[in-house]
This record gives C-alpha cells, sequence and structure tokens, in this order.
C-alpha cells in the first residue's frame, strides 16, 4: 500500500495544477483577438439585389485577403437607399462604432467619411475620377486617409454609344438617366452628348434624384419617345438596376449602360469595369491598412479589364438581332 503522505501529496499537486490551469483561462479569453469593425458606407437599400452582390463581394475580397467574418472582421453597413444627404450621419455612426476603416462607393459617401473626426482610413470601392473630383491629390499619392480603386466610365462613354449604333443604327434619340447630384454625372452627359451629336443622335438628360420618383421619372422618359435608355454610372441609381432594366423592357426600350452588372440585371448592353472585381481588389487595400500601412502613401488602382456583357435574351425580347461581329466581342452573353 502507498503511505498516506504520498497520496496527499500527489492530490496536492493535482489540485495546484487545476488551480493554476482555471487561473489561465481568463487570460486565454483576453488574448483571443477581437473582431475588427469595418464600415461600409452603402448607397443603395438594404433589401436590394445589388446591395446584396456588392456585400458578398466586399466578404469575398477581404476572405480572398486573409480576413475571416466574424473572426477577424465584422462589416457595419449603413445603408442610404440614395439618400445622398444621410452620408455624414452614417459616417459619424461608423466611427463611433469604432471602424477602422470606412468602405465607400460614391463621391458624396467619400467625402462624408473624410470628414470624420479623428480621421478614420477611406477606401474607395468604385469612384468616378477620384483626382477631378478632389478626393486625392493623385493616383499615385493620394494623399490624406484615402486610397483604393477608380473607375473608367467617362472614357468608356463614346464606346457604349458605338456599341448602341451598332445594333440599333437607325436610333435618332436617347434618354440619359442621371444623377445630378453627383458630379460626375453632367460630365458623362456631356461627353454622351458629345459622341451622339458627332452620329446625329440628340441626347435627352433625364434626372433620377432618389429611387421614390423613378416611375414619374420613367413616365416623363416614355413621353419623349426616345429610341434608346442610358444608364449613367451613379451608385445609387445602379442599385435600382434590375428595376429600371424591367422598366425599360416593358417600354420595348433598349438599354444601356457603362455597369457590366446592368446587363446582367436584363438591361441590354453594358461595357465598363467589373464593379464586382473591383470591390474584390479593394479588399487589398483594408488589410493593407490593418497591417499599419499609410492610406494616403497607397497608389489608387485603376481597373485593368473592361467587359462587355451582352443580354440575349433582353435582345430577343426586343425583337433586336445583335450583330455577330459583336457577340464575337463580348466577355459574356446572357441567353
Amino acid at each position: 500500500m502507498p503511505r498516506p503522505e504520498l497520496g496527499m501529496g500527489m492530490r496536492r499537486r493535482e489540485f495546484l495544477g487545476f488551480v493554476g490551469n482555471a487561473a489561465a483561462w481568463p487570460m486565454a479569453a483576453q488574448a483571443q483577438k477581437t473582431p475588427i469593425p469595418i464600415g461600409f458606407l452603402a448607397s443603395g437599400a438594404a433589401g436590394s439585389a445589388n446591395s446584396a452582390t456588392q456585400i458578398d463581394a466586399i466578404k469575398q475580397g477581404l476572405r480572398d485577403n486573409g480576413l475571416v467574418e466574424g473572426r477577424d472582421y465584422i462589416l457595419e453597413a449603413r445603408f442610404s437607399a440614395g439618400n445622398y444627404e444621410r452620408f455624414p450621419e452614417m459616417a459619424r455612426e461608423l466611427a463611433q462604432a469604432g471602424a477602422r476603416v470606412i468602405l465607400v462607393n460614391t463621391i458624396l459617401s467619400v467625402r462624408a467619411a473624410q470628414n470624420v473626426t479623428p480621421p478614420v482610413p477611406v477606401v474607395m470601392l468604385a469612384i468616378n475620377d477620384p483626382v477631378g473630383t478632389g478626393l486625392v491629390a493623385s493616383l499615385a499619392r493620394p494623399g490624406g486617409h484615402t486610397t483604393g480603386m477608380t473607375t473608367l466610365n467617362e472614357d468608356l462613354t463614346p464606346k457604349i454609344i458605338e456599341f448602341q449604333h451598332e445594333v440599333i443604327p437607325k436610333a435618332k434619340t436617347i434618354a440619359v438617366l442621371f444623377n445630378p447630384v453627383n458630379p460626375t454625372n453632367p460630365v458623362y452627359v456631356d461627353k454622351l452628348r458629345s459622341a451622339a451629336s458627332a452620329i446625329g443622335i440628340t441626347v435627352l438628360p433625364v434626372e433620377l434624384k432618389s429611387r421614390e420618383t423613378l416611375d414619374a421619372v420613367f413616365s416623363t422618359i416614355v413621353a419623349q419617345h426616345p429610341d434608346a435608355l442610358h444608364l449613367v454610372s451613379d451608385s445609387g441609381n445602379i442599385d435600382l438596376s434590375d428595376r429600371i432594366a424591367e422598366l425599360a423592357l416593358a417600354q420595348r426600350l433598349p438599354s444601356f449602360s457603362t455597369v457590366p452588372s446592368y446587363a446582367q440585371f436584363g438591361g441590354l448592353i453594358a461595357y465598363g469595369a467589373s464593379w464586382r472585381q473591383l470591390f474584390i481588389r479593394s479588399c487589398y487595400f483594408v488589410k493593407r491598412i490593418l497591417d499599419g500601412a499609410n492610406p494616403g502613401e497607397l497608389p489608387v488602382e485603376q481597373p485593368t479589364r473592361i467587359e462587355l456583357v451582352i443580354n440575349l435574351k433582353t435582345a430577343k425580347a426586343l425583337g433586336l438581332d445583335v450583330p455577330l461581329q459583336l457577340q464575337q466581342l463580348a466577355d459574356e452573353l446572357i441567353e
């Protein structure tokens, strides 16, 4: 039989080991990383198909950069539903929630995020002309607390007119749906007007300031009897892509845009940089910033690929034949 004092010693060591391990538990729990809040100032509505696509792209981009939702970050999204005057308040909310980075996808949301005090790094997801609108000093050295991705929509405007002319060569008038609150939209309208007038087409500008006015605005468009519709790139209006495409089809109106997802939602033809790919790439900047990089020293990037998307299902519904040569140029044909 073992001596009693030996058994008591073993029990004492086991007890001390247990106490030591128990004391370590709170320390281990404290050592676990707390997920970092990442803010997103969304231009669209929370329940829209477009917003869902954007959220999915952001999460994929963060995942591609090794950031796991719930473990490494929590995505705090605020949706303006096209009401851009809400951006300053929503930006302050995100800052107060401890957002380490704020993601933005339209010019006024960039400005709202840039005005937060104390400053929070700002990552542009897909912004029109950030240098020309004064959001950054230059693409190579943006300065301040802002970096991210830009688009090439203005440069692509003449090309989308060319594609339209190939599909509906007899078109004489184009309704151009744009948001006057977006400072780049009037510039795009002027570009469209210049490109269209060169081939004898008249541009009919139509303002769309909010989603609540869409039906009334479309009635105005229909009353003008245009031969085609162009949706100018604006995050709030692009959020209505599915509804705009549906209304255009109901009126047998061929519609075009420089945002590829518009054709995926039912528009006839779209030509531009994939917003999904821009959103995914933007998350590279998020990771760099969280690792300690200065956003003002991270060069703003431009898209490296432009996509042509043609919705042949929509063409068929409109009774239009898309030239085979144009189909062969397409990156995606929707049938």
